[in-house]
C-alpha cells in the first residue's frame, strides 16, 4: 500500500493586495551607494528572496527559475533537504504534516519575472532554526510549468545536503526509466549532493538493487529504506538519516540543526543499505532505537494519525475504470493515463506519474473540443474523435471510452519506448473489458 497524506489546501500563489504593498515598498527605497559588492550582498540578505509577509518570500529574476535558484545556492550555500516525488505526489503533504506536528509554518518562495511581476514558480518549505543557522526542507513539487518544475527539482536535489526521493507504486518500466533519468542528471550536471534516500511507498522487489546501481560510479551514497506505510514512518527515516549525517558533519566543524523524530506505534527495521536511519521510536516507549547516540537531539514530533493508505495509481480502486487505467499503464512506454468527463474535464480514474488526472482531463477535454469543432466545421461528422499526437519526446492518445458515454481516455507515452501503432491496437483490444456483462 501507498501512504496517503493530508492535503495542504489550495496551491494558488496569487498574493493579496496587502502582500503586494510589501513588494511595492521595495521600489520606493532611496538609492544607496555601497563601498563594494560584498557589503551590498551581505546587507541583511542572507536568505533567498525578500520577505513580504504572510510566510511568503519573493525572488525577482531575469532568467529561468531553476537557473536563478542555482545562482542563489552557489552564492549563499544554504543547508537544506529536498523532498522529491517519483510516481506519487506525497512530498508536499508530508511537508504540511511535519509543519503541523512541529508547530511551524509552511512558507512559500515565489519566483517572479523582473519588471512584470509574473509568477514563474512557487516553492514550499519549512525551516528548523539552529544556534548557528537554520535547516530548510523544500519540496520539489513546485507550482510551475512542466519544464520549470522538472529543472527546479533537479537543482534542488543537486544542491541539497540530503535528497529524499519518495517512490510511488510504479510499473517496472516506468520506475527504471525514472531512476535512469535521475542517474543521468547525477552524472551529466552539477551535482553537489552526496546523500540520496529512497523511500518506497509501495512494495518493490527491485528498488534496492536499482538504487544501488543508480549510485554506482557517481560518488553519491544511495540508501533504500523498507516500505513506509505512514507519514510518521517516512519522517522517522528522514530525521534519523539526517541526524546521523549531521553527527558525521560535526566532526568537520559544520554544526547543523538536528531534526526531531516521531512518535510511532511500531519500530521500523533498519534501512536496506549501509546508511541506516539513526533514530526510530519503539512501540509505547519514550526512548529511541539508535545505532549510536546522537547528542542533544530534539524532542519527538507527535504526528497526527493519517488516513488509511492506498495506491497512488488509482483514485477509485476496485472499480472497472480503475482496473482499465491500470491495465493501460502496463503497456510498454505508458507514462500516465486518465479517464475523464468530456464535458467538465474532471478526472475519473488515473494511473501513472505526471501529468496528473486534473491536467490530463482538462487538456484532453480542450483538445477533443477543438478537434470536434473542426470536424463539424468541415462536415466530417459529430462522432467523438480518436486522436494520436506525436510531440518531441512523447505521444498523446485521446479516444472515447466504450460503453461509457461522455467519458474519454487521455494517455501519455514515452516516444523512445512506445510503438504507437502497436499501442493503439493493444488499447483497442482492451475495449472488451469495458463492455457490460450479458
Amino acid at each position: 500500500m501507498t501512504p496517503t497524506f493530508p492535503s495542504n489546501g489550495s496551491s494558488a500563489d496569487l498574493p493579496s493586495p496587502d502582500e503586494w504593498q510589501s513588494t511595492r515598498a521595495q521600489t520606493v527605497v532611496a538609492t544607496q551607494l555601497q563601498p563594494n559588492k560584498e557589503d551590498y550582498l551581505e546587507n541583511g540578505n542572507a536568505d533567498i528572496g525578500r520577505e513580504v509577509g504572510g510566510q511568503r518570500r519573493e525572488l525577482f529574476v531575469s532568467c529561468d527559475p531553476a537557473e536563478a535558484m542555482q545562482q542563489q545556492f552557489d552564492h549563499l550555500r544554504p543547508e537544506f533537504i529536498a523532498l522529491h516525488d517519483l510516481g506519487t505526489s506525497s512530498s508536499r503533504k508530508l511537508l504540511a504534516g511535519v509543519a503541523a506536528a512541529s508547530g511551524r509554518a509552511v512558507q512559500k518562495l515565489v519566483v517572479r519575472r523582473q519588471g512584470y511581476g509574473t509568477s514563474l514558480a512557487t516553492l514550499e518549505f519549512i525551516d528548523f532554526p539552529g544556534k548557528t543557522g537554520s535547516l530548510r526542507i523544500y519540496t520539489t513539487e513546485a507550482d510551475a510549468d512542466t519544464v520549470a518544475r522538472k529543472e527546479l527539482a533537479r537543482v534542488l536535489l543537486a544542491y541539497s545536503r540530503l535528497g529524499v526521493v519518495m517512490v510511488g507504486d510504479m510499473p517496472p518500466h516506468l520506475l527504471t526509466s525514472s531512476l535512469g533519468a535521475l542517474r543521468e542528471a547525477m552524472i551529466t550536471s552539477t551535482w553537489n549532493n552526496r546523500h540520496l534516500l529512497l523511500l518506497p511507498l509501495a512494495q518493490s522487489n527491485t528498488l534496492v538493487g536499482q538504487g544501488s546501481d543508480m549510485g554506482r560510479g557517481t560518488g553519491v551514497n544511495v540508501t533504500t529504506t523498507p516500505q513506509v506505510t505512514r507519514p510518521a514512518d517516512a519522517w522517522g527515516f528522514i530525521s534519523g538519516t539526517w541526524n546521523r549525517l549531521r553527527e558525521q558533519l560535526q566532526a568537520t566543524g559544520l554544526n547543523l540543526p538536528a531534526l526531531p523524530g516521531t512518535n510511532q506505534t511500531k519500530a521500523q527495521p533498519q534501512a536496506q543499505t549501509q546508511a541506516a536511519p539513526a533514530t526510530l521510536r519503539a512501540p509505547d516507549s519514550p526512548s529511541f532505537l539508535t545505532s549510536r547516540p546522537i547528542p542533544s537531539a530534539p524532542a519527538a514530533l507527535d504526528m497526527k494519525p493519517m488516513p488509511a493508505l492506498r495506491s497512488v495509481e488509482a483514485h477509485s480502486e476496485g472499480t472497472l475504470l480503475s482496473r482499465y487505467v491500470n491495465q493501460l499503464l502496463e503497456l510498454t512506454g505508458m507514462v500516465s493515463c486518465c479517464v475523464f468527463d468530456v464535458s467538465t474535464g474532471k478526472g475519473i480514474a488515473h494511473a501513472g506519474a505526471r501529468p496528473g488526472p486534473d491536467e490530463l482531463g482538462f487538456h484532453g477535454a480542450t483538445m477533443l473540443s477543438g478537434v470536434s469543432t473542426a470536424s463539424r466545421a468541415l462536415g466530417l461528422g459529430h462522432t467523438l474523435p480518436d486522436v494520436a499526437i506525436t510531440l518531441g519526446t512523447h505521444h498523446l492518445l485521446l479516444r472515447a471510452v466504450p460503453s461509457h458515454p461522455g467519458l474519454a481516455m487521455h494517455a501519455v507515452l514515452d516516444k523512445a519506448q512506445a510503438n504507437l501503432t502497436l499501442v493503439r491496437l493493444q488499447v483497442a483490444r482492451m475495449d472488451t473489458m469495458l463492455e457490460p456483462p450479458r
